[in-house]
């Protein structure tokens, strides 16, 4: 198995379908996935890409800096970071607030908008991929909005009929379409980071880049995986095959930190949420992270974050 896939499958992502909308010219909405509405599929994310499906017609999405993206009838849009956005027709009229216009769900749990002036029609399905910290690295270094036409993906043909089928099956009340459209979205977003990935100029740096390099791919993908194991920068080149100097080298240039100073960042990522999310004991999360006693992560705790783990989570947790 690839880097990527390796990472993908660690990482692990949960699509869930919340919204079965329609819209009619002039229309104009602003909004972005709120937390409550992946609440009905998963325990509340601690990631979000938000993810549109036109099946019909059309629509521009704007950011907040002002760059806008044209997308068509069978094609998806992702925005890995979940950021505010725009999504309006052809024909010019104020923005109103996605959220206020979202009809409660029925009995399948999917909520639908019906908005706009009686014009030309634009039909869309909302819905999100969510997962944990170990999505940070990935969603970092993704773009605000990747698109995808299904027609251009070597197996377009079936999953462009399979998204428009389900879409349609969706507004009927189908209790099914919605979990063939969320699983669809999770290959969707798979094939998305790989051709991003695969685009990549050879002289790019960055997480991304470094899943590409077969070393250091497979380093990111042994770290994320277990990160419980005692690592050194000479057990990774050797389960990599290569000198500890060259892995070490190459590492370095393509992620922006040696191996050790990147595992230990991500331990500490890790740890925070385990301590945030959970009722784990300290020593519990010590060892989930690779620490041999608690006492060893507690230094390191107050060394990078500044507190105890102890009194970091009493603190988070007084915070609400």
């Amino acid at each position: 198995m690839d880097a990527l896939s390796d990472v993908l499958r660690v990482v692990g992502l949960t699509g869930g379908v919340f919204l079965d909308a329609e819209f009619t010219e002039p229309w104009s909405v602003a909004g972005k996935v709120a937390p409550e509405l992946c609440r009905p599929f998963m325990v509340q994310p601690e990631r979000v890409v938000c993810f549109h499906y036109v099946s019909e017609g059309g629509f521009r999405l704007r950011l907040e800096d002002g760059a806008t993206h044209e997308v068509r009838a069978g094609e998806v849009v992702m925005l890995p970071r979940n950021d505010l956005h725009v999504l309006s027709g052809a024909a010019s009229t104020a923005s109103v607030a996605a959220g206020d216009l979202i009809q409660a769900p029925g009995a399948l749990g999917v909520a639908r908008i019906a908005h706009g002036g009686g014009g030309a029609r634009t039909r869309m399905v909302c819905g999100f991929l969510g997962g944990s910290v170990q999505l940070h690295p990935m969603l970092d270094n993704l773009p605000a909005v990747m698109t995808v036409d299904l027609a251009s993906l070597p197996t377009g043909d079936w999953m462009g009929r399979t998204f428009s089928y389900a879409a349609q099956t969706l507004a009927e009340g189908d209790p099914g379409a919605a979990t063939v459209l969320a699983k669809l979205s999770e290959l969707l977003f798979v094939e998305a980071v790989r051709r991003y990935v695969a685009g990549l100029p050879p002289e790019r740096t960055g997480w991304l880049a470094g899943l590409r390099d077969p070393a250091v791919g497979r380093a990111l993908s042994l770290m994320h995986a277990r990160l419980d194991k005692d690592w050194t920068t000479d057990g990774l080149a050797r389960e990599v095959y290569a000198s500890r100097s060259a892995f070490a080298e190459r590492f370095t240039t393509l992620i922006g930190v040696p191996p050790m100073r990147y595992l230990l960042n991500w331990r500490m990522q890790v740890a925070m949420q385990k301590l945030r999310e959970t009722r784990e004991s300290v020593a519990q999360v010590a060892f989930a992270v690779g620490y041999e006693s608690e006492a060893a992560f507690s230094r390191a705790f107050h060394r990078e974050v500044g507190q105890p783990p102890a009194a970091w989570r009493r603190q988070r947790a007084e915070d609400g």
